[in-house]
């Protein structure tokens, strides 16, 4: 069932209705309630959830503290480290 009622619109926005409903060959009505539809159905979808990126560190990078690149027994050192500290996989031989 239709129902009537009134609605108060700038003059402006409803001139160009009036002239967008004409060029379409349809009612002002079905132009209005075409754009209740489209303006409804957005909040039945669900809103986009804003993306929080993480923190940027502002590290300036380099190396680790007691690395120095020119001495490869620090180099080694720090490799064997590493080594140690990876956890052991589930194929090694135990």
């Amino acid at each position: 069932m239709e129902e009537r009622t009134t609605v108060r619109l700038p003059h402006g926005l409803l001139a160009r209705a009036k002239r967008k409903a004409a060029a379409e060959g349809r009612t002002l009505t079905s132009l209005i309630a075409d754009g209740l539809r489209m303006a409804l159905a957005d909040d039945r979808r669900p809103s986009r959830v804003k993306r929080i990126l993480p923190p940027i560190s502002t590290a300036g990078g380099g190396l680790l503290p007691g690395i120095d690149i020119a001495d490869s027994r620090s180099l080694q050192e720090s490799d064997d480290l590493d080594y140690m500290l990876r956890p052991t996989h589930s194929n090694d031989p135990a």
